[in-house]
């Protein structure tokens, strides 16, 4: 099976506009996803609560002061929940797989605290602070805002380390922005945008972190070359078959303002060592 990275780069062309309809849509999902299994859970600690359970609303008081929501959220799980039995760990993993989805909605604390009021609201016969109906229709808004902030962050973030890869001895920066460095060069042929091409890599962001690597899976990948994104078929044109390269891709020819995974922010510079094992006839 391929890897997901890739599964989402090979996908079907489509024009921008259902590009653009489909991520938000799995957005909304996500966000569905998140708030169905953080109710059932949530159930679950409303009624400890009810039983004398006191130390959320501390917690919750001190992760105020820490700012990020992924630390205040972190601190209160660490002071509030005792994990013993195998289906509450699973849950908890569950909850650490949402937390990765949702995080390109990049929620403070205290709209962490609001999440929680609406789903407590709906599990009850509270009455609700906002109409369902008409709110519910603003997921998809809500997501895009968000994410096109968070990648405008990481763009800029990004520009001192771009400028520094292209001045680097060796590196060649084309008019689409991709940096190529050779690191070892070929001795076969030089592929097609038409052609299969497999392939070798590793991908990191600017921080070093891998978000996919054949490489560590010890799995070379095919994949028709004109399929995935911009960047890569670029870059390994310029390759020869038993070479080896790092491709530097700006977010313009790489996912631009979307995220196609969880290890893969909005807005993100992509860094790929990439080697050219064969081209497939």
């Amino acid at each position: 099976m391929p890897p997901p990275f890739f599964v989402n780069a090979i996908e079907p062309h489509r024009d921008a506009e259902e590009k653009e309809s489909i991520h938000m849509h799995k957005a909304s999902v996500t966000l569905a996803g998140l708030l169905f299994t953080t109710s059932a859970m949530l159930n679950g600690c409303s009624k400890s609560e009810d039983r004398g359970a006191t130390t959320q609303g501390t917690a919750g008081q001190a992760a105020a002061s820490q700012g990020p929501a992924s630390q205040s959220a972190a601190s209160q799980g660490s002071a509030g929940v005792e994990l013993q039995t195998d289906d509450q760990k699973t849950i908890y993993a569950i909850g650490i797989a949402l937390s990765q989805n949702v995080a390109n909605f990049n929620l403070k604390h205290e709209e962490i605290e609001i999440l929680k009021q609406g789903i407590l609201d709906g599990l009850s016969n509270a009455p609700k602070k906002a109409d369902f109906d008409t709110y519910r229709g603003k997921i998809q808004q809500f997501a895009q805002a968000r994410a096109a902030l968070a990648a405008e962050t990481t763009k800029k973030a990004a520009q001192p380390f771009l400028e520094k890869a292209a001045k680097e001895s060796g590196a060649k920066k084309t008019e689409s922005g991709l940096i190529y460095q050779e690191i070892k060069a070929g001795s076969g042929d030089q592929p097609l945008a038409t052609d299969k091409v497999k392939v070798n890599y590793h991908g990191t962001l600017i921080d070093g972190t891998v978000f996919d690597s054949s490489v560590e899976r010890g799995q070379p990948v095919t994949f028709p070359l004109n399929g995935v994104i911009k960047c890569w078929t670029e870059g390994v044109q310029l390759m020869k078959v038993g070479g080896k390269a790092k491709l530097i891709c700006p977010p313009d020819i790489a996912y631009g303002d979307r995220s196609p995974s969880p290890k893969i922010p909005p807005g993100a510079t992509l860094i790929f060592e990439v080697e050219l094992l064969e081209i497939e006839k």
